[in-house]
C-alpha cells in the first residue's frame, strides 16, 4: 500500500522529478518477481498510471471539454470521488498511513510521513469539491491553483460523458 501511492511524493518534494518517481522499472507491467511489497505497490502505481492513460486514449478522452486542464490533474482528482465507494475499508488505510514507520532512499522519513498524513486526511470521506481543495491546498506547487483546479472538477463533474468514462477506468485497469 505504501508504494502504491509513494510515486506521487514528487509534489511535495521539490528536490523530486516525475522522472524520478516514476521511471524506476525497466518494464512496466503486472511482474512483480523479485520485488518487495514495497516495490510492488511502487510499481503497480506506474502501470495504473500506464493503463488509464490508454484507456482513456482508446476512449477519446481527452477531446473531451477540461479533460485536459491543468495536466488532467481535475480529472483524476473527479475519477477519486467517483470509485470511492469502489473499496469499503478506508479507515484502515487512514490508520496504516497515519502509523507510517517507513521511508526509502528517495525521501526522508519526516517527508514519508508528511506525504502518507496528507493522504491519510484525504481519504478519510469520499472526495468531494472542498476536501480536494484541501488536499491540494498541501501541495507546494498547487496550493495557488486548487480553487481553479476544483472549478474544473465542478464543470467536469456536470459533463455525463466524462463521469461515465471514469467511472469505468478502474474495471479495465487490470
Amino acid at each position: 500500500m505504501l508504494g502504491s501511492v509513494f510515486p506521487d511524493v514528487r509534489r511535495i518534494d521539490k528536490k523530486l522529478s516525475r522522472k524520478d518517481t516514476h521511471a524506476c522499472f525497466s518494464d512496466i507491467d503486472l511482474n512483480f518477481t523479485g520485488l518487495n511489497d514495497f516495490q510492488a505497490g511502487w510499481k503497480f502505481h506506474l502501470y495504473c498510471d500506464m493503463r488509464r492513460e490508454e484507456i482513456l486514449e482508446k476512449q477519446n478522452f481527452y477531446v473531451l471539454k477540461k479533460t485536459t486542464d491543468f495536466w488532467h490533474l481535475p480529472a483524476k482528482m473527479l475519477e477519486d470521488e467517483l470509485v470511492y465507494e469502489q473499496y469499503n475499508n478506508w479507515e484502515k488505510i487512514v490508520n496504516y498511513f497515519n502509523n507510517v514507520n517507513y521511508t526509502n532512499h528517495l525521501v526522508s522519513r519526516e517527508t514519508a510521513s508528511l506525504w502518507y498524513a496528507i493522504n491519510a486526511k484525504y481519504f478519510e470521506k469520499k472526495p468531494n469539491s472542498r476536501s480536494i481543495s484541501i488536499f491540494l491546498s498541501k501541495l507546494p506547487d498547487w496550493s495557488c491553483l486548487a480553487d481553479e483546479v476544483v472549478d474544473v472538477i465542478d464543470e467536469l463533474r456536470k459533463n455525463k460523458q466524462v463521469t461515465k468514462i471514469l467511472k469505468n477506468v478502474y474495471k479495465d485497469i487490470v
